[in-house]
């Protein structure tokens, strides 16, 4: 069994906003695989089902993001699963918008949900999908950013991301993680400048 945590903000106040991208990734899934999010447990909207031969647990957590990690601690001691069993998607400042990069492991960052996490399981092997929301622009706080809206111009790439997100754990569920990690971690390569021709000065 997996249990697959999509961290985002509970209230209307916080839907859309670029924090909750988790929840956003989570609710495609649900709805391009015939599930719902009709039960709360563990402190969250929780939806069942079996895909890809997957027995698996959909989680977001109505804790607010900087307690995500105590619904996500009760989650896997209910089921006596490691946190090798665990998905977790979230939103990446270090990402621009759209992208999509998946880990194995790894530290926190600034992150609060994932810190959340981290400190809860005291481990931080664990699979994550980030989801990128853009760099902090000049003028913001880190708090107002995160929970800010996406422009007109950005919401585009937003869909694209959270498609790709999507599109990432159904692979890991097909396939496996390394899988998912070879498609979506390749870094573009810059474009080389175009050759321009010599010209003998007249």
């Amino acid at each position: 069994m997996l249990i697959i945590a999509g961290l985002g903000n509970p209230e209307k106040d916080y839907r859309n906003t670029r924090h909750n991208i988790g929840f956003e990734t989570l609710n495609k899934f649900v709805y391009d695989h015939n599930l719902a999010f009709n039960k709360a447990k563990f402190r969250s909207h929780i939806a069942e089902g079996v895909v890809f031969g997957k027995k698996i647990l959909l989680l977001k957590p109505q804790t607010y993001m900087n307690l995500s990690g105590e619904a996500i601690r009760d989650a896997l001691i209910f089921y006596k699963l490691e946190p090798e069993n665990l998905i977790v998607i979230y939103d990446d400042i270090a990402l621009d918008v759209g992208e999509v990069r998946i880990r194995k492991q790894g530290s926190a960052g600034s992150h609060n949900g994932m810190k959340s996490i981290v400190y809860q399981l005291e481990c931080d092997v664990f699979t994550r999908i980030r989801v990128g929301i853009g760099a902090k622009p000049p003028g913001y706080t880190l708090s107002n950013y995160v929970l800010s809206r996406f422009s007109k111009n950005e919401t585009e790439a937003m869909i694209e991301g959270v498609t790709k997100a999507t599109d990432a754990l159904e692979i890991i569920l097909k396939d496996s993680v390394d899988t998912a990690m070879n498609k979506f971690n390749k870094k573009k390569k810059p474009e080389k400048p175009p050759k321009t021709e010599e010209v003998d000065e007249q």
